[in-house]
């Protein structure tokens, strides 16, 4: 018998068993559970048992959801479990999920009754590792400091009207697109040099310090934008570390700093010659002075715009005045009457032009049709289709043929083989020969002491006649076979 379970165990996960009674009839003892009443009892149980958690793992799968709910999987070395963060606490989140971020979850185990699925439900994430990442700002921010490398003397002010910017960022992200946009708006004839180069991952410092050097020795821009999208502080990293930093104070171009969001504060923001708060911001600091001027020309064309007006009414009422007020009136009405009259003609003139289109495409139309009618390149491509086919036809017809022939050919050579001498020896019989070659068909071609040579299927042999022994007259005749 199988043993009996823990009752304490029975009693935490909510299972009422009775003691043991007598064995029923299966048919009568056994119950049968609708689908939704199953799940919605597991899943009862399960949030009752575990309804205070604490998970570690690593995100990956996140996705957020137009209602503001944020999906995700939660992962180590050997399983997974889906997580639902829902809106209301996605909002107090600090840091923003995503994939491969490693993070401490705290929240309740349910199950997703629609599709039978536990998963667990967040009310707080918190970042595992970004203490010591802290740390390490912190120290890093400090040395330079001493160093003096944040010290306002040695920034150097943005050329307030640059030829060439050049930014320093992925070429595959928004932030490009983003800054293109507002230069393109602000100042079309800002030029833009892309650098392309990875902002995250343990290649980007490198790259990044690569980057700010080449811009350098090149010539070509006026000043550097280093941007990249807002992220987690591990995403930020790059911009964080001591070689990036070196890399823009040793810089002999000004370096404008856009990493992250308006919250997000890196290493490179503190060494560089201006920060802007996102890519954005920095597309409309370096095009300042432009806008700047291109907004005082739009003002003072507006006010022009007024007083050509106003000196407009002016006449006008002078005009009036001096009753010219009938004759405006008069011209008016003739330059409506013309107004009209273009109007007309327009209008007539395209819908002839409309006919005579349409007439001509008609013709085209049908020249077309009887050109394709007798396209010579339609009669080939039949011509081909029936070659084909007649090559498909003799192909047939000669194997057909060749299979005959092989067919007449293996029966012609059989008969050949049963008519064949050798394939009576194969039967096991024999043929003697005398030495000069000859058939010995008959006693009497043998006397003691000759020699004969004797041909089996597989070979021949040499053999002398010790004696010869002749059958009796009639026995001889009676076996005698005609000969044809």
């Amino acid at each position: 018998m199988p043993p009996r379970a823990d009752t304490s165990q029975q009693t935490q996960l909510g299972l009422n068993f009775a003691p043991s009674e007598p064995e029923l009839d299966p048919a009568s003892a056994r119950r049968i559970w609708p689908v939704s009443e199953l799940v919605a009892q597991v899943r009862a149980i399960v949030e009752r048992v575990y309804n205070d958690v604490w998970v570690e793992g690593e995100i990956s799968n996140c996705r957020s959801a137009p209602s503001g709910h944020v999906y995700f999987t939660l992962k180590d070395a050997e399983a997974q479990l889906p997580v639902v963060l829902f809106r209301r606490h996605a909002l107090l989140l600090r840091f923003r999920p995503e994939d491969g971020l490693r993070v401490l979850v705290r929240g309740r185990v349910s199950v997703f009754e629609q599709r039978g699925q536990m998963q667990l439900v967040a009310e707080t994430l918190e970042p595992v590792g970004a203490g010591s990442l802290q740390l390490a700002f912190e120290q890093l921010r400090e040395r330079l400091k001493a160093e003096g490398l944040f010290d306002a003397e040695r920034k150097r002010p943005l050329p307030a009207f640059p030829r060439t910017a050049a930014i320093v960022t992925s070429p595959t992200g928004a932030v490009i697109r983003d800054f293109l946009h507002i230069v393109a708006r602000r100042h079309s004839g800002l030029n833009v040099l892309l650098y392309p180069a990875a902002v995250q991952g343990d290649s980007a410092p490198a790259e990044i310090e690569s980057a700010l050097a080449d811009l350098n020795a090149s010539g070509l821009a006026d000043l550097i934008v280093l941007a990249r999208g807002g992220g987690s502080l591990e995403d930020l990293a790059a911009f964080n570390s001591e070689r990036v930093a070196r890399a823009i104070a040793s810089s002999q171009l000004p370096v404008v700093s856009a990493v992250g969001h308006e919250t997000d504060f890196t290493i490179a923001d503190f060494v560089a010659d201006l920060r802007a708060p996102t890519p954005s911001a920095a597309a409309e600091l370096i095009t300042e002075a432009q806008h700047n001027i291109a907004e005082h020309l739009a003002a003072q064309a507006h006010r022009l715009e007024r007083a050509a007006r106003y000196q407009l009414l002016q006449a006008r009422q002078c005009l009036a005045d001096a009753g010219f007020d009938r004759a405006e009136l008069r011209i008016a009405a003739q330059f409506l009457r013309h107004a009209q009259r273009l109007d007309d003609l327009v209008f007539r003139h395209e819908s002839a032009v409309a006919a005579q289109l349409r007439a001509r495409q008609t013709r085209v139309a049908e020249l077309t049709a009887a050109v394709l009618r007798h396209d010579p390149r339609r009669a080939l491509a039949q011509a081909r289709e029936h070659l084909a086919s007649l090559r498909a036809r003799l192909d047939h017809a000669m194997a057909r043929a060749v299979h005959a022939a092989n067919l007449h050919l293996n029966a012609l050579a059989a008969r050949l083989h049963a008519l064949s001498p050798l394939a009576v020896l194969e039967r096991g019989y024999a043929l003697v020969l005398s030495p000069e070659g000859a058939l010995i068909r008959s006693t009497t071609q043998l006397a003691p002491g000759n020699s004969v040579t004797t041909r089996l299927a597989d070979g021949d042999f040499l053999s002398r006649v010790e004696s010869v022994t002749r059958n009796s007259p009639r026995r001889s005749k009676r076996s005698k076979r005609p000969q044809s």
